[in-house]
């Protein structure tokens, strides 16, 4: 029994905590999330995390219990915005990435963090005696929650990036201030960082899914159909078959509402490039996604392997792929 009270003690809040996430994150948070909760829950975790980046020397050399116990709520609660932040942007990354692609790392990262923010005992020993590790913490839920805030007011994802990695060093302002004479030296050093962190973002796009864009529906259908068939088989397609009636790849993609970002589908063949089409320029705010296309008639003497068609924005991020076989 006492074990038991003990095992509580430790863990019962965390795995309630993370229960709780599941259910909002599958159940309550299907659509996207509103930019309003972003901004709020950004402004308080950073007014907290200045506030306690300036204030801790001083409260944790007092000696007081009551000023420890300051800096452990103060703590508590930067863990808590962190969980809740991560959980109102985790379902627009988990819909925007492609899992086979370059990009699934960062939402591997993402989910790393949520459930680190989950259990307590975790981010105690992991977190708490090194400062470091709290930084990065820090930059990265600010760069994940801008980069899907951002679209939500109308920047593209390109911009929206750039922007959000940027802000993300200018807000270590308050660490920088602690080995700096004044803010402002400190403020100028945050820039310079934010620019070397928005030129590596920029040059790292592929890297980030292009949240809050997703493909909404995909599908592959015969150029040339016929009452019996109008869609290729599910598995492999014959390469006479799809030389004589050439394909079709429809595609629906979904962005926020005032979003307006050019796209093309760029068919591979065993990740080597054979066509690019650029296609109209997504307009967002339809549920159903906004709908393109692009067709293919001409291809290889041998066409056989595994082909895929990539929906990528102008900037190149990844949206989403389909893919297909082809056999002899």
């Amino acid at each position: 029994m006492r074990r038991t009270l003990a095992w509580l003690r430790r863990w019962g809040v965390s795995f309630g905590s993370l229960a709780g996430g599941v259910a909002t994150l599958f159940v309550f948070r299907r659509g996207l999330p509103h930019v309003g909760w972003i901004v709020g829950y950004l402004l308080l975790l950073w007014l907290l995390f200045a506030v306690l980046t300036e204030a801790r020397q001083m409260l944790e050399a007092s000696g007081r219990r009551g000023r420890r116990l300051v800096v452990f709520a103060a703590d508590y609660t930067i863990q808590t915005l962190y969980h809740g932040l991560l959980l109102f942007v985790l379902p627009a990354y988990w819909a925007s990435t492609t899992l086979t692609s370059v990009n699934a790392p960062f939402l591997g990262l993402l989910v790393a963090l949520a459930l680190l923010a989950t259990f307590d005992p975790w981010y105690r020993a992991l977190v708490h005696p090194r400062p470091w590790v709290g930084w990065v913490f820090f930059v990265v839920s600010i760069f994940a929650a801008l980069n899907v805030a951002l679209p939500l007011v109308g920047l593209p994802p390109f911009p929206s990036l750039v922007a959000s990695a940027f802000l993300a060093a200018l807000a270590l302002t308050p660490v920088i201030r602690r080995r700096r004479a004044t803010w402002l030296a400190a403020l100028r050093t945050a820039a310079a960082i934010g620019v070397v962190a928005a030129t590596v973002a920029a040059l790292g796009r592929a890297a980030i899914p292009p949240a809050p864009l997703f493909m909404a529906r995909a599908q592959l259908g015969w150029l040339v159909g016929s009452v019996d068939s109008l869609e290729p088989p599910a598995g492999a397609i014959p390469a006479a078959e799809l030389r004589r009636r050439g394909l079709v790849a429809h595609t629906a993609i979904y962005a926020p509402a005032g979003l307006r970002q050019p796209v093309s589908h760029v068919w591979r063949r065993g990740g080597a490039v054979v066509t690019v089409v650029p296609l109209s320029p997504v307009r967002g705010g339809r549920r159903e996604g906004f709908r393109t296309r692009s067709q293919k008639t001409t291809f290889p003497e041998d066409p056989a392997g595994r082909w895929t068609v990539d929906v990528v924005t102008s900037s190149g991020q990844l949206i989403g792929r389909l893919r297909f076989r082809v056999v002899s």
